[in-house]
């Protein structure tokens, strides 16, 4: 077999494995759309549950969702960026840094619902926070934290070091350059952890359920210390809980259509604002 006619070989095996990722996910979501869009109206987005969840809509849970993905985020970016920064532009090299790479993995590789049972000991007993916003975040917090490091690293990483010499060059300390040169340029690929970490956050089951998830809570939060409602837990519970699980499957099928939708458009506006951030950057 000559080169050529095994590099077009492969190129067709590669196309088509692309190709049918391409047509599961559409396989999936076409699967989602036309079990479920049966029940999406105003009244399902807007209203909030009734008659055991047979009636109504999926509002609170809907709120209840984007509060968790907000309070998690603001313990997770900032805490995973700064994290990053360290290990990549303090201690690039050494074993400290490898210490905190492979406690990072580590991290990473703990199941989610171990990290339920934990942020349920420490947030919501040890603290007392009880059943909570705030527990919920916290934990799924940590739960996506090895993630933002390890992608804030890898943008950091890209940023090119002639772009910090020219800066040392120029007077600025590392911290000046840190701010003003690496950050700038590394910010749109950063996102891209931020987009990752939304798409895992608002997908968990197992952690919420321990520490802020209610069975049936018609009414929004009013503090951090409320339980709410959240998208994936109530899909879990008009899937498998009730005694009418045949009239719940269309609100189950709409509220996993709603919860995709929600995560679709969370990334479409994510990644605007990477491209928004690429330009400017260009630009300067």
């Amino acid at each position: 077999m000559n080169r050529k006619l095994s590099q077009k070989i492969a190129f067709w095996i590669f196309r088509i494995l692309g190709w049918a990722v391409v047509g599961i996910l559409l396989w999936i979501l076409g699967f989602i759309v036309y079990n479920g869009i049966g029940v999406i109206s105003l009244e399902f987005i807007f209203d909030s549950p009734r008659n055991g969840m047979l009636e109504g809509g999926i509002f609170p849970a809907i709120v209840g969702t984007f509060c968790l993905i907000i309070g998690s985020m603001i313990v997770a970016f900032p805490l995973g960026v700064m994290s990053a920064i360290y290990t990549n532009e303090y201690v690039r090299d050494g074993k400290i840094s490898r210490f905190i790479r492979m406690m990072t993995n580590n991290l990473g590789s703990i199941p989610s619902i171990v990290f339920g049972l934990f942020g349920m000991a420490l947030f919501v007993r040890a603290m007392s926070w009880g059943d909570s916003i705030i527990a919920g975040s916290f934990t799924l917090g940590l739960l996506v934290l090895p993630l933002v490091i390890r992608t804030t690293e890898e943008a950091l990483r890209m940023v090119p070091d002639a772009l910090r010499t020219g800066s040392y060059a120029l007077g600025a300390s590392k911290l000046q350059t840190i701010r003003y040169v690496v950050l700038p340029t590394a910010f749109p690929n950063i996102v891209t952890g931020l987009i990752l970490s939304v798409g895992r956050v608002s997908g968990e089951t197992a952690p919420i359920l321990f520490t802020v998830a209610a069975f049936f809570l018609p009414r929004l939060p009013s503090s951090v210390f409320d339980q709410v409602m959240a998208l994936p837990y109530h899909l879990y519970v008009l899937s498998t809980s009730g005694s009418n699980l045949e009239a719940q499957r269309p609100m189950a099928y709409g509220t996993a259509l709603v919860l995709i939708t929600l995560v679709l458009i969370i990334n479409f506006t994510a990644s605007l604002i990477r491209k928004y951030f690429s330009k400017k950057h260009g630009a300067v």
